[in-house]
């Protein structure tokens, strides 16, 4: 098949990797990376629609949020070209949280208390109505970013004016206790196949310190959830929010993305996003057996195959390599060396550009290294063996990726 990513990240990369291991397939991507660009045709700027038409695509698998939001799924679909994501009707979960949060509320699907502000002084009322800590999210799409968690109340002041600095609405939600997981599955607008859980992390620092970031890292492995968890999550979230979008007349297609926190009550959802998650997706490609491209095709038909997925009992883990300055603005121009020394896991490029001299940081997050081992310990022993090759002026990570679940199983 010839099939078309759209997207730069690490995400893609690691989508284009696993596509790529299907015998005869051909991958194109836009605007792709220098890592991409390895093992697919990369057209950096262009419109996509037209590069489908031109190159005769067969599949079009959509990797970022902005263009499911700004509807790119319809417009391929009105020109009858095959496309794998959610419309922007349905995109909608991730696009205004207030709307997700409301269609949460009307089909009692579980999540935190909350509260849609629409102007600071609204805010500031509001505020009255709840605990600390609490958590403020900016509408719209943050890249992962529009999140504070406001320890008092003068915290929580002063971080409505940032967040509505949009003129976007605010949610304020009720603090909750647990562990964090993401969860993703598959969709054709009717029925839906799970991905394994995974667990991020979003703190910029090591003990889920500092600033929310897009992701500093995540690990996948089979233990995270129980099979009863995973059942329960699917019961009580996933398949009442394909049945109430198709409900109201909104089917959702694409990757549906939980984020969850594991309560003592049951999964709460904490966001909803409608694709693949960064950095889940490459853990989950580096386990993922078999051919990732029959089931994205048939789902795009609105034909999911009726099997599971397989997965190798490895756990696999994804260290994130940020520039300078991240997650606030990042340097860009450092020249990245030791990738050629990576040979025991994978590098999936995000934030980096070629010139004459080699790769260079061009972005906030900048590398994705992905380990594995017969354990978890292991397998994050291996990863970090794998970050100590790489090198750029000012690169940072978190050193505790995957130390929840060492902990948890020990």
């Amino acid at each position: 098949m010839k099939i078309l990513v759209i997207g730069g990240g690490g995400r893609e990369h690691a989508l284009c990797w696993k596509l790529a291991q299907t015998p005869g397939n051909q991958i194109y991507a836009t605007p792709g990376n220098p890592g991409m660009a390895q093992i697919a045709s990369c057209y950096p700027s262009t419109d996509p629609l037209k590069l489908a038409e031109t190159l005769d695509i067969n599949l079009t698998v959509v990797g970022p949020e902005a263009p499911l939001a700004a509807g790119i799924v319809d417009r391929f679909r009105a020109r009858g070209l095959a496309i794998f994501g959610p419309t922007q009707a349905a995109a909608r979960l991730e696009s205004s949280k207030t709307f997700a949060k409301e269609f949460m509320q009307r089909w009692r699907i579980p999540t935190a208390r909350f509260a849609a502000a629409a102007s600071p002084g609204q805010a500031i009322e509001e505020l009255r109505n709840f605990g600390y800590p609490v958590v403020l999210k900016a509408d719209g799409l943050a890249g992962g970013k529009g999140v504070i968690i406001a320890r008092s109340r003068e915290e929580a002041e002063q971080s409505i004016a940032p967040l509505m600095s949009r003129g976007h609405p605010l949610v304020i939600e009720e603090f909750l206790q647990g562990e964090e997981v993401s969860f993703i599955v598959l969709s054709d607008g009717n029925r839906v196949l799970a991905l394994e859980a995974t667990q991020d992390h979003k703190a910029a620092l090591d003990g889920d310190q500092g600033p929310n970031t897009g992701g500093m890292g995540a690990y996948c492995d089979g233990r995270i959830l129980t099979h009863e968890q995973s059942e329960g999550i699917l019961n009580t979230v996933i398949y009442p929010t394909i049945e109430a979008m198709r409900g109201e007349g909104a089917p959702f297609t694409g990757f549906l993305y939980a984020g969850l926190m594991m309560t003592t009550d049951g999964p709460r959802v904490l966001e909803f996003n409608v694709r693949l998650g960064d950095p889940e997706t490459q853990p989950l490609m580096q386990r993922m057996r078999g051919d990732f491209t029959g089931v994205l095709n048939g789902a795009a038909e609105g034909k999911l195959p009726d099997t599971a997925f397989q997965w190798k009992p490895e756990p696999s883990v994804c260290v994130v390599l940020a520039a300078a300055g991240y997650p606030g603005s990042p340097r860009r121009g450092d020249r990245i060396t030791g990738l050629e020394q990576v040979n025991h896991g994978i590098v999936f490029q995000a934030g980096t550009e070629l010139d004459h001299y080699g790769v260079k940081t061009a972005g906030g997050r900048v590398l994705g290294v992905v380990g594995s081992g017969p354990d978890l310990g292991t397998a994050i022993r291996n990863t970090y063996d794998e970050v100590a090759k790489v090198h750029f002026e000012g690169m940072h990570y978190r050193r505790d990726i995957g130390r929840k679940g060492l902990l948890r199983w020990a």
